[in-house]
């Protein structure tokens, strides 16, 4: 059986103070565990969460990445900028990042590739919108986001993606998704990847669950066959509620 991986997304929250002292009260929260956890923060907090993190059981990660390693891109940051702080991960196409931000699944899949050949790994996001969903038309969404935004990821590098399913209706709202609703739109998703890459690595890949999953509604999700984790939003932002998250799934 997979451990899980549990990933919190600060988003645009937290000074360099407020971060020393989620994470201070954060690390003997989950030391424990036998889950991977991830820390997804502001770039501004990049470096002081990688030396707190440091012989700790927490990894870090950024929100985003540019997918050229320098250049006239005012505002983007290079893959290899982030490996050189330290940084393990980085959250790809988050729906906040292709609504607000324009990402589309060619650009999703740009920076994916530049992240893995920086050594990064990536966590990449995928989901439907309520409409989308309601239309009857989350099964074509999703098949697109995987089959447009992999178009040219190997067997090999799949290997060193985790993939978070975020239904869009369900991110910041506080409405989460059943548990039986999350677990069969990720079968869902496992199939599609196993049409392209194959059972057996389809089986491999982690595919998390992010839409409001909290410290409440945790236990549920992660006893789900086809879920592999989360990528937990607001809950990421108070230590306890997080270590309720990492820890809900022995």
């Amino acid at each position: 059986m997979k451990n899980k991986i549990i990933a919190g997304n600060w988003k645009m929250n937290n000074n360099r103070v407020q971060a020393e002292a989620l994470i201070t009260e954060l690390i003997p929260l989950v030391s424990e565990t036998k889950n991977t956890v991830i820390i997804c923060v502001p770039f501004t907090d990049l470096c002081k969460a990688v030396k707190l993190t440091k012989g700790t059981n927490i990894h870090v990660g950024a929100q985003n990445c540019h997918w050229k390693e320098s250049g006239a891109y005012t505002g983007e940051i290079a893959p290899s900028m982030l490996t050189e702080l330290g940084v393990e991960y980085v959250v790809i196409g988050h729906s906040e990042r292709r609504s607000y931000f324009g990402e589309t699944d060619e650009t999703v899949l740009l920076r994916t590739k530049a992240a893995l050949a920086a050594g990064l790994k990536p966590i990449v996001c995928i989901g439907e919108t309520l409409d989308e969903r309601n239309s009857g038309n989350m099964e074509k969404v999703l098949s697109r986001q995987i089959l447009d935004g992999f178009k040219d990821i190997t067997a090999d590098e799949l290997k060193n993606i985790i993939v978070a399913y975020e239904p869009v209706w369900a991110i910041g709202t506080g409405v989460t998704a059943t548990d039986e609703q999350a677990n069969d739109a990720i079968a869902y998703v496992r199939s599609v990847f196993a049409s392209k890459y194959g059972k057996t690595a389809a089986d491999k890949l982690y595919i998390q669950y992010g839409g409001s999953m909290n410290d409440k509604n945790a236990e549920g999700l992660l006893n789900m066959p086809q879920i592999d984790g989360g990528l937990i939003g607001g809950a990421s932002l108070v230590a306890a509620k997080f270590a309720a998250v990492v820890n809900a799934k022995k």
